[in-house]
C-alpha cells in the first residue's frame, strides 16, 4: 500500500448526505401495486437532506469531480482519514508545485484542505452510522500518537482514472498506517463494505522533500457528520 498525503477530494467526499447503494444495506418496503397512487413521503425522516442541501452532479460546481456511484436517498457517503492542518513550510511547497503544474495542466486547482486516507469512500445506511462509529471507537481506542515523515512527491490518479492529483509518499510511519488501515479494514469488513485501496499509482514523477507530521486524532466524515478518534 502507498500511504499518501493528497492535496484533492475524491468524487464520493462531497458535503452531502447521500451517495450510492455499494456495500448493501436495508432494502425498502415491496412498491405499491401500478394501479395504486404512491402516498407522500413524511418530511424529515433520518438521513433525508434539508431543501437547502439539494444535490447536484454538475462536476463544473465541485471542482471537476465526479460521482463515483449514483446519488440515493438516505445513503451516506462515508470515509476515514488522518486530517492534516497544512503549515507554513507545505503551503511554500503547495505554491510551488501548483505554479510549475499549470504549464501542464492550467486547469490544476489547490485544495484548501488536506488529509490522509485510511479507507475509500464507502456507502452508509443512516442506521448503520452509529454502530459503525462504535465500532471504529473501539478498534482504535488502543493506538498512541506517531510521526510520520513524507519525503516524496508523486502524481497519482485514481481508481476511476478520473482525476489526477499531486501527493507526498510516507516513508517513516509507514509501518503505523499500516495497523491503522487493518484496523479500519476490519471494521468495513464486518458492515460487507469494501476495504482500502492497493497501489493505485499508474506513474509518477519524484522530487525530495521532508516533511515531518505528528498525527494526534483519526476522523471520520459520514455525510455532514464528522466524528473524531483521539489518539492516546
Amino acid at each position: 500500500m502507498r500511504a499518501a498525503l493528497v492535496g484533492y477530494s475524491s468524487s464520493e467526499e462531497e458535503q452531502e448526505e447521500e451517495g450510492g447503494s455499494r456495500g448493501g444495506g436495508a432494502q425498502g418496503p415491496p412498491g405499491a401495486s401500478a394501479g395504486r397512487p404512491r402516498l407522500p413521503v413524511p418530511a424529515g425522516l433520518p438521513g433525508d437532506p434539508d431543501p437547502d442541501e439539494a444535490v447536484s452532479d454538475d462536476s463544473s460546481r465541485h471542482g471537476g469531480r465526479v460521482r463515483g456511484f449514483p446519488h440515493e436517498r438516505g445513503n451516506w457517503a462515508t470515509h476515514v482519514y488522518l486530517p492534516y492542518t497544512a503549515q507554513e513550510e507545505f503551503l511554500e511547497l503547495l505554491e510551488l508545485l501548483v505554479s510549475h503544474a499549470r504549464t501542464f495542466v492550467p486547469s490544476l486547482a489547490a485544495m484548501e484542505e488536506f488529509h490522509l486516507s485510511l479507507s475509500q469512500c464507502v456507502v452508509l445506511r443512516y442506521h448503520w452510522i452509529e454502530p459503525f462509529v462504535r465500532c471504529l471507537r473501539e478498534r482504535l481506542a488502543a493506538f498512541h500518537r506517531f510521526f510520520c515523515v513524507a519525503d516524496q512527491v508523486k502524481v497519482y490518479t485514481n481508481q476511476n482514472k478520473t482525476r489526477t492529483f499531486i501527493g507526498l509518499e510516507v516513508s517513516a510511519g509507514h509501518f503505523q498506517l499500516l495497523e491503522l488501515v487493518s484496523e479500519v479494514d476490519g471494521v468495513l469488513e464486518e458492515f460487507d463494505l469494501p476495504t482500502f485501496y492497493k497501489d493505485i499509482v499508474d506513474g509518477f514523477e519524484e522530487s525530495e522533500f521532508l516533511l515531518r507530521i505528528q498525527w494526534e486524532q483519526i476522523r471520520c466524515k459520514s455525510g455532514n457528520k464528522y466524528f473524531s478518534f483521539p489518539l492516546r
